[in-house]
């Protein structure tokens, strides 16, 4: 190696000073192949001593020799096999350049690789930055609703007075979010001193209308031991006819297509231990949980039909049935939560209700007042509240209270429609779903109670109404 490089490096550094060199290559006396070369003089015509005793030469080629040697340990050194353009046996080794390339290749990659990484490290910083603001900013909201919320029980003189909600004004049906908006936005503030001591706590005796300010936490009264019972309605009616009385309870589990026991139990004590006096099997099987029981009568829509019928307790036949024209069914325009509840039927202080929706109100509520004998409508109004946004409904004293959510642990009662006046409102009274899948909804007005089915419980919630 040494060798070769001297021989190449002794041309280039002689090439300056003579015309012409010569190389050869022999086989010297032991057999090895060595490599001579020679250059001419340029100024002299003849050597005074033997070749290889001019100082001069000697002496150059002595320091080219010491040079080439440098230079090949730094070629060592750097990992190098010679310069690019040299002869065979110090030119690169094919493979060496083939592995060296992939290596600034897969180098290259992981820059590549790296930059990407920090550039999604930068994104996600930002992200946890903008959820932290979020965040703070759904605990300030939390702190505010939970100090805006009227517990009863803790109420003293002091308080601020009654302020009247205003009236929104009439709107068009709204898509489901714009509602939900408009619940979350308006609230209605209720005096913690008036309910406790001006208002005072109704009961029975107290049969005044007024509008709905307040409702208490869920009391369990019983539960359904069987999948049949996940959805269901329990009712009493307001005004028994005899052997009937107040303390009736009754009772349908209405999962599944053909629903046609009504369970009937002579208080609510026999319900919560869950052995029934008697149990009526319909005619015809009903649909949703919209029943109610009124008068001595079982009001329900039979299953897929857009009509109600009367079932007599005492006579156990149907007595009246008719359709409510127009109305969806079978899941037209049932509420948010679902099962069937296109045309859900109540009882307030007025008498009796359904409440449905068509294709010419475009899935808002419609109201129609039913004579309880013989079903037919006696008057409807047409609500700007759209059905499938909200998800349940009840009626109190004329005016149609509504649900925002089945699910949410704490919902709102977010839009009333008072048939008095003919408008709606927004509202923001606090509403507990305690088991988080609310199927069923009525008001009791001779109990001044709401009854729910909650996912498999039957419970009850306590209300409060402003003074007539």
């Amino acid at each position: 190696m040494l060798g070769v490089w001297l021989l190449l490096w002794g041309s280039v550094a002689l090439g300056g000073r003579a015309d012409t060199a010569f190389l050869r290559r022999a086989h010297d006396s032991s057999g090895r192949c060595t490599y001579s070369f020679t250059v001419a003089s340029p100024v002299e015509a003849a050597c005074p001593e033997a070749a290889g005793g001019v100082p001069e030469l000697r002496a150059e080629l002595a320091a080219l020799a010491a040079r080439l040697s440098r230079l090949e340990s730094r070629e060592r050194g750097a990992g190098g096999s010679g310069p690019r353009g040299a002869e065979p046996g110090g030119a690169r080794d094919p493979q060496q350049a083939a592995a060296a390339s992939r290596l600034e290749a897969a180098y290259g990659e992981l820059l590549r690789a790296k930059s990407r990484l920090e550039e999604e490290k930068g994104r996600l910083e930002r992200e946890k930055e903008e959820l932290g603001r979020r965040l703070e900013s759904s605990a300030q909201e939390i702190t505010r609703l939970r100090a805006a919320r009227c517990p009863p029980g803790r109420e003293g003189p002091g308080r601020d007075t009654l302020r009247a909600p205003a009236k929104a004004p009439r709107w068009e049906p709204q898509p489901l979010s714009y509602q939900e908006l408009q619940s979350e936005r308006s609230e209605v503030p209720v005096s913690r001193l008036l309910e406790e001591t001006a208002l005072g706590r109704p009961g029975k005796e107290d049969s005044g209308c007024g509008q709905l300010l307040w409702v208490g936490e869920p009391v369990v009264f019983g539960r359904a031991d069987s999948i049949a019972g996940k959805y269901g309605v329990w009712m009493k009616d307001p005004e028994p006819v005899p052997p009937f009385t107040r303390d009736n309870t009754w009772r349908v589990d209405t999962v599944g297509t053909e629903v046609r026991q009504l369970f009937q139990y002579e208080e609510a004590e026999q319900l919560a231990r869950g052995y029934p006096a008697k149990v009526h099997i319909l005619p015809r099987p009903l649909e949703s949980t919209g029943a109610v029981i009124y008068r001595g009568g079982l009001f329900f829509q039979p299953r897929q039909s857009r009509s109600v019928a009367r079932y007599d307790l005492r006579g156990e036949s149907i007595t009246a049935e008719r359709e409510i024209p127009g109305a969806g069914y079978h899941g037209q325009y049932p509420y948010s939560w679902g099962g069937y509840t296109d045309i859900d039927l109540a009882v307030d202080e007025t008498g009796l209700w359904v409440i449905y929706s068509t294709e010419k109100a475009r899935g808002a509520i419609v109201l129609s007042k039913l004579d309880p004998e013989t079903l037919e409508i006696r008057r409807t109004w047409e609500t700007n509240i759209r059905k499938r946004g909200v998800a349940n409904s009840f009626l109190i004293c004329g005016t149609l209270y509504t649900v925002s959510s089945y699910s949410a642990p704490n919902a709102t009662i977010n839009f009333a429609y008072d048939t008095a006046t003919g408008t709606s409102r927004a509202l923001s009274i606090p509403f507990e779903n305690r088991f988080r899948y609310l199927s069923m909804l009525d008001y009791n007005p001779a109990e001044r109670q709401l009854f729910a089915w909650d996912s498999f419980n039957m419970v009850t919630y306590p209300v409060r109404l402003s003074r007539p």
